[in-house]
């Protein structure tokens, strides 16, 4: 291990854990951005869509461009233009709908090249360290959510405009997170200065299969419609249907991301000590039960035990589909990256729209189900987070690499 590596790590969490203050900031305070710029109810959800059909964009944009830029050179850039763009939303006035949507369309391809690259340099370093650490990046992503939406509580209470709001924090994280990206260590860098290798590193050189990477484009559009109806809907559903207090009804999703968090942050052991493969399918039955918990909850406090366990069984999903790309693919990580993180977007777009029709046709009850039956879908498709033989266009990682070697015995 050297001290490039752990530089490296080190940057890259704090990275993840900007991010995660920058995006909890915008979508927290959804409300107070429609207030201040005058945006109908009608026109809210196209604004909204827009930041991840965007994003996708971005993704798709970053798969092309780590052929020629390192990905640490696109995310040392795209972070300060999701900043700025954070700041933009906040900075416009009642009719400038213009200028919220090039502020929102600015964030949202920004967002685009931010998560791909960023998980990118996620998977090559838990190559280069040869043991899971993929969740503890995104165990500094959640930190970083949960206080986003504390400062995001903090402004709302205190009634600050969004600006007041946006600039301090920007003022902050702008210039940390461009001092941070010294220290990004490409694929193939190791021994090398880091974030300055050739493009393509280690991670751009072979042939991605898309057949291939199916199975964890639909466990990663799964996930994600798991988690966009914790995030849109646990707040209706505790008060409209478990029939809870206002207050209450604003704790489920901070009981989800402290679980997120949790679950998270000792992700990485379970996956050392029993698998990938293993931690997967645990984690959708552990998910797959929050969401029995919460359809057949006969009182707000049961609901609240079915959202803590979906934190804790969703966590792990996302994080290891994008270190699975990366083992399935090792000569083709980056693209494989991009192209898998385009699916985050799908399963957004799709989950909380999917829910509000079931609720409003059917039942709010029912409609937890359809998530539940998806997430319990990867059930299926979990050895697909094993190293795969050399004949799928990859290969095996190192015989140390604790989540390879017990991965692929099937547990």
């Amino acid at each position: 291990m050297t001290d490039v590596l752990r530089r490296g790590r080190a940057s890259l969490a704090f990275g993840f854990f900007a991010q995660g203050v920058a995006f909890a900031l915008l979508v927290t305070r959804i409300p107070a951005v429609q207030d201040r710029y005058g945006v109908s109810d009608a026109l809210l959800p196209l604004f909204l869509a827009a930041v991840p059909v965007l994003a996708g964009a971005g993704s798709v944009t970053t798969e092309h461009l780590v052929k020629r830029v390192p990905p640490s050179r696109l995310l040392r850039w795209s972070q300060p233009v999701v900043l700025l763009g954070l700041l933009g939303v906040g900075a416009g006035g009642v009719g400038q709908l213009a200028a919220l949507a090039v502020a929102l369309g600015v964030f949202g391809l920004a967002v685009g090249v931010l998560d791909a690259s960023m998980n990118m340099l996620g998977v090559s370093l838990q190559r280069s360290y040869g043991r899971s650490i993929m969740l503890s990046f995104h165990a500094a992503y959640s930190l970083g959510g949960i206080i986003g939406a504390s400062l995001a509580w903090a402004g709302a209470h205190w009634h600050l405009a969004l600006w007041v709001s946006y600039l301090p924090v920007v003022a902050v994280l702008l210039p940390a997170v461009l001092v941070g990206s010294r220290w990004y260590v490409d694929a193939g860098d190791a021994g090398a200065v880091p974030g300055g290798g050739e493009a393509a590193g280690g991670g751009g050189g072979g042939t991605l299969v898309f057949r291939l990477l199916l199975p964890l484009c639909l466990v990663m559009t799964f996930a994600y419609i798991g988690d966009s109806t914790v995030s849109n809907w646990s707040a209706k559903y505790l008060k409209d249907v478990l029939g809870s207090s206002e207050q209450l009804a604003t704790v489920p999703y901070n009981v989800y991301m402290v679980t997120t968090l949790l679950g998270r942050t000792i992700g990485d052991f379970g996956v050392r000590r029993f698998g990938a493969v293993a931690v997967v399918r645990l984690g959708a039955v552990v998910a797959a039960g929050g969401f029995a918990v919460v359809a057949s909850a006969s009182g707000a406090w049961a609901g609240m035990l079915g959202f803590t366990l979906l934190g804790l069984g969703l966590c792990v999903l996302v994080p290891q589909t994008f270190a699975a790309a990366g083992r399935l693919f090792p000569g083709a990580s980056d693209a494989a990256v991009a192209r898998l993180n385009i699916f985050n977007y799908v399963g957004f777009l799709v989950g909380s729209p999917l829910v509000g029709a079931l609720g409003d046709a059917w039942s709010y009850r029912g409609a937890m189900l359809v998530p539940m039956v998806l997430v319990l879908l990867t059930l299926g498709y979990a050895r697909s987070f094993a190293a795969q033989p050399d004949r799928y266009g990859g290969g095996h990682e190192r015989p140390r690499t604790a989540d390879v070697g017990r991965g692929s015995n099937g547990l």
